[in-house]
């Protein structure tokens, strides 16, 4: 059993066959997956997907690529929108500074706003960090988010940075992108405690060998989890279940 900690599949690369996708990660023992919302709008729709389908959990939040316009309003509805049952988590939150959408400071500002909402409804956070590790590590310091807790998806960055992040508690996910030729993640991911590890597939992104190039989808997690059972001389069995009860624990999923 597995779970898909981090996909988007409101993404309208799924318009056309979401339910098939659903159903194929539900056949190939996925017994969880968490869509996630980068702007007001798109965390309407994680919620309306999670109230739709069973398996299917939602996170609620405003991206960093998306905050440059963000209204009081907008944080509100986020706020608003953790309520639901079904939603598991604050994300996708965090800084970027490859893209750089947004000023640093507003970047900032708006992280340090959905740590306070995590804090406030008692949920974890789905934290992205793209080029920003030292900055990231303060500001998450600095607002005490470990209160909250959460995972660093996709996670990149030197050993110093995961030594930090881990010392915070937090929860280390890795993409398909660890089955690439040139990925330097193995040395991350054996460092990282096997009671921290996270699967995702960030569908429908980063797509795993041998499915590069193709659109990515849940059911495609095996392929991480592969990797890393392979990097860490475990069966894929038991890096799918520590994983899953990882997962189901942080994000309160009562499997």
């Amino acid at each position: 059993m597995y779970i898909d900690t981090h996909t988007h599949l409101q993404f309208d690369s799924y318009d056309e066959d979401r339910e098939l996708v659903i159903q194929r990660a539900i056949e190939n023992d996925i017994a969880a997956i968490i869509t996630i919302g980068t702007d007001v709008t798109s965390s309407r729709q994680s919620v309306h997907l999670a109230d739709k389908y069973a398996s299917v959990y939602a996170a609620v939040g405003i991206h960093p690529n998306d905050c440059n316009d963000v209204s009081d309003k907008d944080y509100d509805e986020i706020k608003a929108m953790a309520e639901h049952e079904k939603v598991v988590a604050i994300g996708e939150v965090g800084l970027d500074y490859h893209h750089m959408d947004a000023p640093k400071e507003v970047q900032d500002d708006a992280f340090t706003r959905q740590i306070q909402i995590a804090k406030d409804m008692k949920l974890p956070l789905i934290i992205h960090n793209r080029d920003s590790h030292e900055d990231l590590y303060d500001l998450l310091v600095r607002e005490n988010a470990a209160d909250a807790g959460g995972v660093l998806h996709s996670f990149t960055g030197e050993e110093s940075f995961l030594d930090n992040i881990l010392k915070l508690d937090f929860h280390i996910s890795f993409t398909g992108n660890i089955t690439y030729k040139k990925s330097e993640a193995g040395l991350l991911i054996k460092k990282t405690p096997l009671e921290r590890l996270l699967l995702e597939t960030d569908s429908p992104f980063l797509t795993p060998i041998p499915l590069r190039g193709k659109r990515n989808e849940p059911a495609f997690v095996i392929h991480t989890a592969k990797k890393i059972a392979e990097l860490l001389k475990l069966s894929v069995e038991e890096v799918g279940s520590v994983t899953t009860e990882n997962a189901d624990r942080l994000f309160k999923l009562n499997l």
